[in-house]
């Protein structure tokens, strides 16, 4: 486990095969677990071993070191039994009983949690850190679970993916509500969605961000990643709980949530739309801010942000949608949201001595990359310079519109590398090269330091720069190795 398991429980293995309904049983179940892994390197003395089917690994293939650590029952897709001396469950799907089965072992800790959910392809983060700002100026102790870092009660642990596999997920509710929580924001991905990683959570608040071109080398088309991210807001409200749907109805993807016959989540949306439950007027973006004012069920107040951008001020009204219908009053909302932290990576301002801005954001797909460079052109008096890459082994079709984007808003463009993997960089470089417009300015630097040192060098007093893709990573991934990497920290380096 991500966390490092602890013993907290014991649960008796015939509950288990009451509560998935197996296939088939093999071995006693006359037992106690006394933890859960799916990875065989956690297992321990009468742990439960969950085989499940990764992109790159099949937890079936280690059923045999797990069993050498300890493990005393196997669930797994396959009837893998083999004569072993442990139970063996065959599941038609591991990933949901594992979900099944650790909610249940750690007593169906979201039950006792206010929890949010956040999910779509861009905004995330910034929301669910607006979202923790309000509950916390509320006075509700708050963990966080997403793409930049997990928080447990003191504890501040870097994520090592936006939403953690369904036993780390149970696992750290356990423990925030252990550490005094009362509430909990989450970001929910749209592979955790469809690999069942929040299976059994009881959300009382899911958010709806966007939805746009992203991870289809997963799910293949738009269609079906809408179908994933949709999953969320299916499920409230089935648990239990009476739970709430915030929607931005400013995204067509969103309007399409809005539709969904039989949801059982009350619907309340957000937006510019002048229908809207809790959209914004009166806009005011600075670079190193923005102000707005927010029309509300709950009465109408002006919000500073310290983050610039119309797309912050859409992931302020999800904070403030999602929280005044949890009965947080106005004024808590705006010291919250006033004297939030800077979200790492997420248009991150750094001001240099002679007038240059520049910004690190995680902008890495067309739409965010529009967003963020837009943003920036709303006040810079100067030229905009964006340095960017893509990622390797990921979704290729968005890299050409990327290229477009970059070469319709940026004055300036310094291709260089993301996380380029087991890919040629560049190869990827040219394939994002192959959307610029003609007679745009720019460069190739496969060196992501020595483009953004050229960036930054050769701006002037009122220009910006923005450096998108990686936001608060710290490494570059190649094909061989992984190497440490920040952007933030070269920022620092080069702006005089």
């Amino acid at each position: 486990m991500i966390l490092g398991n602890l013993c907290l429980e014991t649960m008796r293995l015939e509950d288990v095969t009451k509560l998935i309904q197996p296939i088939l049983v093999r071995g006693s179940v006359a037992c106690d677990i006394e933890g859960i892994a799916y990875d065989s390197r956690q297992v321990r003395a009468n742990y439960l071993f969950v085989a499940v089917k990764g992109e790159q690994v099949n937890g079936e293939d280690y059923i045999d070191d797990a069993i050498r650590r300890g493990a005393i029952a196997v669930v797994s897709e396959t009837d893998a039994w083999h004569k072993r001396n442990v139970a063996h469950i065959h599941v038609a799907n591991a990933r949901l009983a594992l979900a099944e089965i650790s909610s249940a072992y750690y007593g169906h800790p979201s039950q006792r949690l206010e929890l949010f959910g956040i999910t779509g392809t861009n905004g995330k983060t910034t929301t669910s850190f607006m979202v923790k700002a309000i509950l916390e100026a509320s006075g509700r102790g708050t963990g966080l679970i997403g793409t930049v870092r997990y928080e447990i009660g003191s504890r501040i642990i870097p994520a090592t993916r936006t939403t953690p596999e369904s036993t780390d997920v149970q696992f750290m509710f356990d423990q925030m509500l252990r550490n005094g929580a009362e509430s909990a924001v989450m970001e929910v991905s749209s592979h955790a969605l469809d690999q069942k990683r929040v299976w059994g959570v009881a959300f009382d608040v899911g958010i709806f961000t966007n939805l746009t071109h992203d991870h289809l080398d997963y799910h293949g088309t738009m269609e079906n990643y809408f179908n994933a991210k949709s999953q969320l807001f299916r499920n409230l409200g089935q648990l239990g709980k009476a739970a709430t749907a915030v929607v931005n109805m400013d995204d067509p993807w969103g309007m399409q949530i809005t539709q969904i016959n039989g949801l059982a989540a009350r619907m309340l949306t957000y937006g510019e739309h002048p229908s809207a439950d809790v959209r914004a007027v009166n806009i005011e973006i600075e670079p190193d801010g923005t102000t707005f004012d927010a029309v509300t069920p709950w009465g109408t107040t002006t919000v500073r942000l310290n983050l610039p951008g119309r797309h912050n001020v859409s992931n302020a009204l999800a904070a403030i949608a999602a929280t005044g219908v949890r009965g947080i009053g106005l004024e808590v909302m705006v010291r919250g949201l006033a004297g939030m932290e800077q979200v790492p990576g997420r248009m991150q301002l750094f001001r240099g001595k002679s007038g240059v801005h520049v910004y690190v954001d995680y902008a890495h797909t067309g739409d965010a990359l529009a967003r963020s460079l837009a943003t920036v052109r709303e006040f810079t008096r100067g030229k905009i310079t964006v340095v960017f890459g893509c990622g390797g082994n990921r979704d290729k079709a968005k890299r050409p519109d990327m290229g477009a984007i970059a070469s319709q808003y940026a004055d300036h463009v310094v291709l260089t590398n993301d996380n380029p993997r087991k890919e040629n960089p560049l190869e990827i470089i040219a394939q994002i090269e192959a959307g610029f417009h003609r007679g745009i300015s720019y460069e190739i630097q496969p060196d992501r330091e020595l483009a953004i040192a050229a960036a930054i060098t050769r701006a002037r007093p009122g220009d910006t720069v923005l450096v998108a893709g990686k936001g608060h990573e710290n490494y570059q991934e190649f094909a061989s190795a992984v190497t440490p990497f920040d952007d933030a920290h070269m920022v620092r380096k080069y702006l005089l």
